[in-house]
This record gives C-alpha cells, sequence and structure tokens, in this order.
C-alpha cells in the first residue's frame, strides 16, 4: 500500500487509472464516480482480489475491480443471490424444510433442500412467484458478522442442522459472515451478494431433483432445484431456447431413439451396453484411430484388465487413487484390482527389457478398458460412466526429444479432431503445483516445452497456474460442438512419477543409464464421452462415413422387394452400410421412420426404378434428389464416405 496523501487514498482500476476518495469511500461510489451506466451494472466488487459486497469501506490504496453481470465473477454474484431468494421463498412456502448450500454453477445455481416430499413442477410455479414477490420487495442483502458462537446460537435457534454442521468445520476463532434479508431471512454465507433483490430481473426454476448431502451416498437424500436468472427478460428468453436445443441433442434421448446404446440398473449404473448400431459406429471410429495411429508412428500394446496390487502400490495408485478402484478380488490368494488406468501396465512393458536411447522415443497407443468408482449422484449417461475405454498412448522419450514429440502430439491431436468435424479448439497449460514430485529443471524444461509447441501452432491458450497433476504438467484440449458448448477431450501431460516408482531407465550414449521422460496422451479422452458429444454435437444425423445405416432401400410396395434386396446387396458388397425395410406400410410412412432414424440416403424403388435399373434418392434433411443409377449413387457415396465429409 502507498501512503495516503492528504487524508485521502487511491484507488487503482483495472485499466490502471487511479483515483481518489475520502476513507471510508465504498464501492458503490467508486461506481458511482465513473459512471450512471456502471452504477447501475455494479453488482459486486474485488478488492486486491478479494471478493466484497458493494457497501464495502475503502480505508487505505486499493486495487478496485467492479464486477457486472458481462464478468464471470459478477455471475456468479447474481446467481448466487438468487440462489438466496429461492432458498428464503421456499422456507417461506414450506416452512419446515431445511436449508443446506446453495451455490452459482457454470449456468445458473442449485440450491439443496431438506424436505420429505420432493418438488413438483407446480411447487416450482408456486416457489417462483414468491420469488418475484420477493424481488419485487428490494429486500437488500445485509452482512453481518458474529463470531462461530453468535452464529451456532443464531443457527440453532433457527433450527438448521445442515448449517451447524457446515459452522464445526469452521475454527473457533474465524470470523462468521451471515447475510439477511431485511431482516426476515438469514443465511450462513461468505459473500458477497446484490445490494437487494430487486437487482435480480429475470428468473426460472429449471427443474428439481435428488442429491445427497455432500454428495455422499450414505448421507441423506436432500431436494435439489436448479434455476437461472439473468439481467434481462430477453436473455433469459434466449437462454431457454438454446436450453431446448440443447434438449433435444441430448445423447440419452437419441441414443434411445436411434437404439444406439443403453445402460441397465441390472448391469449395473455407469456401465454401457452398446446395440448393433452404437457398435458400428464405435468400430468406425475405433479403425480410424487405429489407421490414423498406425501412420502417425504409434504401436499398438495390449493390457489385461485387472493387476495384482503391488502393481497399483508401485505405482501409486493404492495410496493416491484408491478411493475411485473397486474392490479387490482374491485370485489364488493374492489381491488383484480392476485397472483405472492403463499407465503402469504400458511402463511394465517398457521394463521388460534394458532401452537404448538410440531405440527411443517409443510411442505406445492402446484402446484400453479401465474401471473407476463414480459416485451414483454424478453418473450422466455416456458423459460419466463406471466402465469406459481410453484412447490411451504414452510416450517414453529422451529429455532432447520432448519438444518434438509434443508438437507431433499437438499437430496429431488436431488432426484426429478434425476429422470428426471439430474446428474450435481451446487450449489450457496447467503449470507446477505447491504440492509436486521431481526436480524443479525438468518441470521447468516440460512447461517451456508444452509452451513452445503450443507456440509453434499459433494457438491461442490460457495458463492455469498451480493445475498441473502432482506429477507434471499439461495441455489440456478442449472443443466446441455445434451449440458453442465446450467439452475436455484431449489431455496431454507430462509424468516425473511413474518413471522414478517403476525405476524406469535407458543407456545413454555415454553408457550411463539415463531416466526417460513419460508422456501420457488421449485424444478423445474416452470412447464412451466422445461418442455421447458426437450424438449431441450432430444431433444424431451423423456424417455418412459414421453412419450406423448409411442407405436404407424403400420398396414401394411388395413386388419390388426382389429388387430392393438386390440393390442392398451390391451396396454391401461396394462397402455401404444398406439395409432394406420391407415392412408392411405404404412409403411415405417408411420415409417418416427413415427420417426420425436420421438414415443418411433413402434409397425409392418402384416398377420405373426396376425397368432403368435405377433407384430413386432422398437425402436426409435435404429430400429428393432424383433419379440416378445404382452405380452412380454408389460411386457418389463412396466418395463421401472416402473423403470423411462431415457436413
Amino acid at each position: 500500500m502507498s501512503e495516503e496523501k492528504n487524508g485521502w487514498i487511491t484507488v487503482t482500476l483495472p485499466d490502471r487509472s487511479q483515483k481518489d476518495f475520502p476513507p471510508g469511500a465504498t464501492l458503490s461510489e467508486v461506481a458511482e464516480s465513473i459512471g450512471a451506466g456502471l452504477a447501475r451494472a455494479a453488482l459486486a466488487g474485488r478488492v486486491d482480489g478479494e471478493a466484497v459486497d458493494l457497501s464495502y469501506p475503502l480505508w487505505e490504496d486499493a486495487e478496485v475491480e467492479l464486477l457486472t453481470f458481462a464478468s464471470d465473477g459478477g455471475k456468479e454474484v447474481y446467481w448466487h443471490s438468487t440462489a438466496h431468494i429461492m432458498a428464503q421463498a421456499v422456507q417461506d412456502l414450506f416452512p419446515d424444510t431445511k436449508v443446506t448450500i446453495g451455490p452459482p454453477i457454470a449456468n445458473g445455481f442449485y440450491y439443496d433442500f431438506d424436505r420429505d416430499e420432493p418438488f413438483t413442477p407446480e411447487d416450482l410455479e408456486g416457489i417462483e412467484g414468491r420469488m418475484q414477490e420477493i424481488i419485487r420487495e428490494d429486500q437488500p442483502f445485509e452482512r453481518v458478522e458474529a463470531s462461530r458462537d453468535e452464529a451456532v446460537k443464531i443457527f440453532s435457534d433457527l433450527g438448521e442442522p445442515y448449517k451447524l454442521e457446515i459452522l464445526e468445520a469452521i475454527g473457533p476463532d474465524e470470523t462468521i459472515s451471515i447475510y439477511r434479508n431485511a431482516d426476515r431471512w438469514c443465511d450462513l454465507c461468505r459473500g458477497p451478494h446484490v445490494p437487494g433483490t430487486g437487482r435480480i430481473k429475470a428468473v426460472k426454476l429449471l427443474s428439481a431433483s435428488g442429491a445427497y448431502w455432500r454428495g455422499d451416498e450414505s448421507n441423506k437424500m436432500l431436494q435439489r432445484i436448479y434455476g437461472i436468472s439473468f439481467p434481462d427478460q430477453k436473455d433469459l428468453k434466449a437462454y431457454l431456447e438454446r436450453l431446448e436445443r440443447v434438449r433435444q441433442r441430448d445423447h440419452r434421448m437419441l441414443g434411445a431413439q436411434l437404439d444406439l446404446f443403453s445402460i441397465s440398473d441390472t448391469v449395473g449404473p455407469g456401465l454401457v451396453l452398446w446395440h448393433p448400431r452404437g457398435a458400428r459406429i464405435r468400430n468406425e471410429i475405433e479403425d480410424f484411430w487405429r489407421g490414423a495411429h498406425d501412420e502417425g508412428g504409434y504401436e499398438l500394446v495390449g493390457s489385461p484388465h485387472v493387476g495384482r496390487s503391488r502393481l497399483w502400490q508401485t505405482s501409486g495408485h493404492l495410496d493416491f487413487f484408491r478411493e475411485n478402484m473397486y474392490a479387490p478380488m482374491d485370485i489364488d490368494g493374492q489381491e488383484y484390482f480392476a485397472k483405472p488406468m492403463n499407465c503402469p501396465f504400458h511402463s511394465m512393458i517398457y521394463k521388460n527389457r534394458l532401452r537404448s536411447y538410440r531405440e527411443l522415443p517409443f510411442r505406445w497407443a492402446e484402446l484400453g478398458t479401465v474401471y473407476r468408482y463414480e459416485r451414483a449422484g454424478v453418473l450422466h449417461g455416456l458423459m460419466r460412466v463406471r466402465g469406459f475405454t481410453q484412447d490411451d498412448a504414452h510416450i517414453f522419450c529422451r529429455p532432447d526429444q520432448v519438444e518434438d514429440e509434443i508438437v507431433r502430439v499437438i499437430d496429431f491431436t488436431l488432426y484426429i479432431l478434425r476429422s470428426f468435424g471439430f474446428e474450435e479448439f481451446n487450449l489450457y497449460i496447467s503449470t507446477r503445483p505447491e504440492d509436486y514430485v521431481g526436480d524443479p529443471q525438468d518441470w521447468d524444461r516440460a512447461t517451456d516445452a508444452l509452451r513452445r509447441a503450443v507456440d509453434s501452432q499459433k494457438l491461442p491458450y490460457r495458463v492455469d497456474e498451480g493445475g498441473g497433476a502432482f506429477y507434471g504438467p499439461k495441455i489440456d484440449v478442449k472443443i466446441n460442438d455445434a451449440l458453442d458448448r465446450e467439452w475436455q477431450c484431449t489431455t496431454i501431460q507430462f509424468d516425473f512419477n511413474l518413471p522414478e516408482r517403476f525405476d524406469l531407465s535407458f543407456v545413454g550414449q555415454d553408457g550411463k543409464h539415463h531416466r526417460p521422460y513419460m508422456v501420457h496422451r488421449a485424444l478423445l479422452g474416452s470412447m464412451e464421452r466422445f461418442f455421447g458429444v458426437l450424438i449431441e454435437h450432430y444431433a444424431g444425423n451423423f456424417p455418412l462415413w459414421l453412419a450406423p445405416v448409411q442407405a436404407i432401400v424403400l420398396p414401394v410396395s411388395d413386388p419390388f422387394s426382389d429388387y430392393a434386396a438386390e440393390v442392398a446387396r451390391r451396396l454391401k458388397a461396394a462397402g455401404i452400410r444398406a439395409e432394406v425395410d420391407d415392412q408392411d406400410a405404404k412409403l411415405g410412412y417408411k420415409i417418416r421412420e427413415a427420417e426420425v432414424q436420421k438414415i443418411p440416403y433413402m434409397l425409392i424403388v418402384g416398377k420405373q426404378e426396376v425397368e432403368a435399373g435405377a433407384v430413386s434418392v432422398r437425402r436426409h434433411g435435404e429430400g429428393d434428389l432424383g433419379k440416378l443409377s445404382l452405380e452412380d449413387v454408389t460411386a457418389k457415396m463412396q466418395q463421401e464416405i472416402q473423403e470423411k465429409r462431415t457436413s
């Protein structure tokens, strides 16, 4: 802090401009001094990086940022404040309900309530109506500080056991903040909040579901309400329209409609059953993946689904990852675990014999199925499962080879992702955390290699300082889908841990043993999750090369079924996945069914087509393309498949 000047303090704004204020000036006054527009838009602020209310007084020189809804921090404050309004409305309408927590999330907010009865759609309408009343009253959010004992007394009197449980984890000497709404309702909260409930303009409660307290299945099931809010009704309307587009692309709904996969409670939650059509798409993805890796200088390896406990002890998984591993099984008196990762097996392949510096790098890839225990509450279709296949690879290389290998991986990543129709990418580099293993110089060398590799591609990226795993820095590549949603797929990660734990080495040019660098690399992430992303990206309208049924032959009536079967046979012989719809139904019905199944090509055959040795062609989403010879339509489809067109 600089010295006070004539009793005034200096505020430094994000653009590095400065303004002087009398001591005790609030952030609201700072906003007003800049302009009436900002004063209306400001929701909260940051003082020297700490989020605070607009009523926060300044007593020293400080760096100040004012948060509006346009910023991520402003959205968090806005949505968290709306969650408080929702909780107040719930307890107004259902007084016996106990409150727990209500955080902002990526899009909106939720609040968890202890209530025996689930909330119905009619309940949500009533809660939303009560929220509108609270908003119209423009109740001020008032921050009250208390000792822990005072806070315990307040929430004991209110009969709020979950707040008392939260307070138990807070040190006895810490100051507790409580937010009140017009002295009528209060919540335990760090804040900050908007100045008053009237700042919230457009609200919609979206859904209600069950959720375990603290996400632990051994705890009580609570009732969670999700919602969203905006400063403008137009923004809310646009968001709800986008939600509807997202709903129409939901991979779980489309997976059932297109008969691609299922998840059965009898088999087990989070374990995917691939139906024939889904398996066809998966096989296409895997065949492309294998061919690309063969051309890209990788060798394919394989590993078992289980390993002895001493393998996982050596790798560190039993120390650091056991809560995500399934219980051990007894085999011949030895403990075995289903594998949660493939890397220890690849390390053992490397360790199988002595390696020379001349052999490196090794690029070993595997479509390896792993098993991880995920809590039931976080399972979500294909996006979060318990058994999944990673498109895994590990690169073992010399330190002088690292940068070239990372550049190769990034090039290869973009080629693979673009082949599936993704063109927009966001890259993140995560650096050394406080609790790291390995030599700091190795970390610096590896991180610099990641930066230079990304820079060489002229790709923008963000740095997540301290966000690396304890065993190495990493690059995350996230893709944007057709609805501009970001999905995590590719991870490129250094590992200084496993080469040390498994005592991996190579004989260098000097005849001495040296430790190799190990790079973990998954491009698609997992087949299950990537498949779910593909379904939603294309809304089930897969490009021809991926479509499970590429053409369906539709005979106008039964007399033309033999010709339809011959057309399908010839298409199959040409490498095209074709079927015949020979059900006893009118042509219009068959076309509608094919459109619902999103089959790219519909080939209609009747008397004229039989006589001409041709087919009448319809394209899904486009309509009639006219009559073509079977040879021409076959060549057209083969070219489209070969080029792997995605649009």
